[in-house]
């Protein structure tokens, strides 16, 4: 049976690999960008829908403000893109938002930065598989229906390939490639097209969008400012991702820091242009999109029933740009899947990355920290994948839903880690006299004071916009998070201190006598190969106890002990109540009152059995008397084992 788990596990996972195979793969910038920019560059494919979604609560009408909503957006994104470049160049060690953070405001702020990139790195993970998912369904309709399925399977998928570990960026680069292949060319046609005026309309484009309650005035007055603010913090989620290329700079080729800084300038005006170009292609073609259908859209005068589905805002557009070759849509659906797919495992890389640093500075478990048979961090990938998994059920693999707890830990990060930069700027500025250096260095804190404004402007709206629509779900694992993180932490620090050697000359100290307690079931092969270890050691007394629970079974023990000669005498313990570890424990509670510097090793025979069902069956009764005596003081706890014929022995080979 083991071998035919461990037969499947290498089927899966691949062959052990040997710890002198770890390293980095450095990569050229021309590879750097789709391994650690796909999340950023596909968020493109969600935000644009997530600002017309909110906007078409006013109605149809306000369609007209996502271009300026989009260009906000974008601003924002060149901002961020400009202060991480002095965040890669100043830390270039991969530790990100974490390191600046503590290092510049405390232990408790790069928890908090810790605590909203973890959560964040799990929406990631549901967001960007279910609007693959979207995507998917939206060119194989016989899918619907499935989404939480179909979104749990590429979860499943993407775990497997980051077990399996292995150095593999540049297949990587392949379908980011492909995604901006494709959303360049739909751009350039269609923006050809609306320059000629031969663009044509969106099938939606003919749909009525009805105002929902309190929206009747459109974006007039208060209620309609306050949405638009909420279209803006809706479409923030295209900054998503900027951050990674931060947690990678290790990866790239020399010199690092200006790899990463121009990667970082790449992702960003690529990003800011897409997320411009489509919200411009979905006005032209009248793209509607809205988030109850039954209730805000009106076909043909009438409302369409639950069953009514809609294309994603990137489909929309390619349907109408492509329509005199259909078959590329299923390129750019195709396309947009994979990207988002490529999203996901970015984050499967830092999660599990940060996870480990958090768990070598004890503020996780610190199996967190090790790695596979294969390289690969698989405790942290393990545990990404369950949670990502538990939100897509939760939610149903709903983007609109899940984006509302997406984008409060982006900016939490993004704001603090600002704020650092201006601290770290600020210390810098105290010892460098040089003229040259010193205006890099005011330069650089410009920028990154001008971002931690605008970031924390933009969380200040991300707050008030989003927290009574689900937000408040995504603070409160981050608050719960920060939480288990400083308790395993005062946890590891007190368990550090119990176990530190004040006096060497106590720790080295034997202990007075040494009493051997042998467990007895039977006079059988087990409990003579107990006898005969507890003998080998030479102990200051030696016993063999039993316990009375059936007079019968007791009788025949004693007789066959007899018999055996066997040369230690046999002590019976008492049970009225044919309990079998209440006696033995108080047994050696009372050797440990009446010597308590001597130590008590207790001798366990035990089964070794090779069929899944037999354990069951055995080491049931040592099992709990074990459980029991492990948390005694001065015992000694020492497993016997005895092989069934059904256990396979390990060969000395």
């Amino acid at each position: 049976m083991p071998d035919l788990a461990d037969a499947a596990k290498r089927l899966l996972v691949g062959r052990p690999v040997r710890s002198d195979r770890a390293g980095h793969v450095l990569l050229p910038k021309r590879v750097a960008l789709p391994v650690f920019a796909s999340d950023a560059l596909s968020s493109v494919a969600y935000a644009p829908d997530e600002i017309l979604l909110t906007l078409a609560l006013a109605g149809t009408a306000a369609y007209v403000t996502s271009p300026w909503v989009g260009v906000a957006v974008a601003a924002v994104m060149l901002t961020v893109v400009a202060s991480y470049r002095h965040l890669v160049r100043a830390y270039p060690t991969g530790r990100g938002d974490y390191e600046v953070a503590s290092e510049n405001l405390g232990a408790k702020a790069g928890l908090t930065v810790a605590s909203a990139v973890l959560v964040d790195y799990v929406l990631t993970v549901a967001v960007s598989l279910s609007s693959g998912t979207q995507y998917l369904v939206s060119i194989l309709p016989v899918l619907r229906g499935h989404e939480e399925w179909i979104a749990t399977a590429m979860v499943a998928l993407v775990t497997l390939v980051n077990v399996r570990g292995g150095r593999r960026p540049r297949m990587f680069a392949v379908p980011v490639y492909l995604f901006l292949a494709a959303m360049g060319t739909m751009a350039l046609v269609g923006g050809i097209q609306w320059l000629t005026g031969s663009i044509g309309r969106a099938v939606s484009a003919d749909y009525q969008v009805l105002a929902a309650s309190g929206y009747e005035e459109g974006l007039l007055g208060l209620a309609g400012g306050f949405l638009v603010l909420r279209a803006f913090s809706s479409g923030a989620v295209a900054l998503t991702g900027v951050e990674a290329i931060s947690t990678g700079v290790p990866a790239f080729r020399p010199p690092k820091a200006r790899n990463a800084s121009a990667t970082l300038v790449l992702l960003g005006v690529l990003g800011a242009l897409m997320l411009l170009t489509v919200l411009a292609l979905a006005q032209a073609t009248g793209v509607r999109i809205v988030t109850d259908p039954s209730s805000q859209l009106l076909i043909d005068g009438q409302l369409p029933g639950e069953d009514f589905r809609q294309t994603p805002v990137i489909g929309q557009i390619a349907l109408v740009v492509f329509a005199s070759a259909p078959w590329l849509f299923y390129v750019v659906g195709g396309a947009t899947a994979l990207i988002l797919l490529l999203a996901a495992n970015t984050a499967f890389n830092g999660f599990p990355q940060l996870a480990s640093v958090l768990g070598k500075d004890g503020f996780l478990p610190r199996q967190l920290h090790a790695r596979g048979d294969r390289l690969a961090l698989t405790n942290g990938i393990l545990s990404l994948a369950v949670a990502a998994v538990a939100l897509i059920w939760v939610f149903e693999a709903e983007v609109t839903q899940l984006i509302q707890l997406y984008i409060v830990g982006v900016f939490v990060s993004f704001t603090l880690s600002q704020l650092g930069m201006i601290k770290h700027w600020n210390q810098r500025l105290r010892t460098v006299v040089a003229a040259k250096e010193r205006r890099a260095m005011l330069r650089a804190r410009a920028t990154n004071a001008f971002g931690f404004v605008l970031t924390a402007v933009v969380l200040a709206v991300v707050l008030a916009t989003k927290t009574t629509h689900g937000a408040w779900i995504a603070l409160g694992l981050m608050a719960a998070l920060f939480l288990l993180m400083g308790f395993v932490r005062r946890h590891y620090d007190q368990v550090a201190q119990e176990l530190a050697v004040v006096d060497p000359s106590k720790a080295r100290a034997l202990p007075s006598r040494v009493h051997a307690v042998v467990l007895v079931a039977g006079a059988h092969k087990p409990t003579m190969r107990a006898l005969a270890y507890a003998r080998a050691t030479r102990p200051s007394s030696l016993e063999a106890i039993a316990v009375a629970a059936d007079a019968g079974e007791l009788a025949d023990l004693r007789r066959q002990w007899d018999e055996l000669g066997v040369p230690v005498p046999l002590t019976v313990l008492d049970s009225p109540y044919r309990e079998l570890t209440r006696p033995v424990v108080e047994f050696v509670k009372a050797i440990r009152r009446s010597s308590p510097r001597d130590l008590v090793v207790v001798y366990v025979p035990e089964y070794v059995v090779g069929r899944w069902w037999e354990r069951a069956l055995h080491n049931r009764s040592t099992a709990r008397i074990k459980a029991r005596l492990l948390h005694m003081p001065g015992v000694v706890m020492a497993s016997v084992p005895w092989q069934l014929s059904s256990a396979e022995p390990e060969t000395l080979d």
